[in-house]
C-alpha cells in the first residue's frame, strides 16, 4: 500500500512540475501574440478612420501644381505624418517625378499642428508640366492611405 502511495505522489508530482514548465513556456508566447494582435489592431482602426479626398486641382504651363484635399475622416493627421508623406506628381503614370518634386503643404484653417476632419490641406508642388497636357498627381501617408488623380495642365 506504501508503495502505490509513494508512486501516485511521485506521479502527482512529476505532473505539476510538467505543467508548470508548460505554462512558463507557453505563458511569454501567448502574452507575445496578444501585443501583436493588439498592435496590429490599432493599426487597422486607424487606417478604417483615415481618408481624404482630393477636391481642387490646378496645374500651370510654369510647372507649378496646386491641389487641395478635405479630410473626410475621423482620425486626425498631424503635420509630421504630412512632412513625411511623399507626393508623386509628374506627365504621366510612367513618367512620375518623385523625391525630385518640391512641395510643400499649408492646412487651412491653420489653427494647430493637425489636419482635423473638415479642414483643407493644400499642396503647393513643382514640377515639369507641359500646358495642354495630362498631370498625374499621388498623395501617400506614412501609413499607406493615398489618393491620386489626373488632370490637365491649363494652357496659357
Amino acid at each position: 500500500m506504501s508503495a502505490e502511495t509513494i508512486t501516485t505522489a511521485i506521479f502527482l508530482i512529476t505532473a505539476v512540475v510538467a505543467t508548470a514548465v508548460l505554462v512558463n513556456a507557453i505563458y511569454p508566447v501567448i502574452y507575445s501574440t496578444a501585443g501583436t494582435f493588439q498592435s496590429s489592431t490599432h493599426d487597422a482602426d486607424t487606417r478604417l478612420r483615415t481618408d481624404f479626398k482630393i477636391v481642387a486641382n490646378f496645374a500651370s504651363p510654369a510647372g507649378t501644381a496646386d491641389i487641395y484635399m478635405k479630410n473626410i475622416g475621423s482620425q486626425r493627421i498631424s503635420t509630421a505624418e504630412i512632412a513625411n508623406a511623399n507626393v508623386f506628381c509628374g506627365k504621366t503614370v510612367g513618367n512620375l517625378l518623385t523625391y525630385g518634386v518640391t512641395w510643400s503643404a499649408d492646412i487651412v484653417p491653420a489653427d494647430d499642428t493637425y489636419w482635423d476632419t473638415g479642414e483643407t490641406l493644400h499642396i503647393h508642388a513643382t514640377t515639369s508640366i507641359d500646358a495642354g497636357k495630362t498631370v498625374y498627381f499621388q498623395f501617400v501617408l506614412p501609413n499607406g492611405i493615398w489618393r491620386s488623380q489626373e488632370f490637365n495642365a491649363e494652357s496659357s
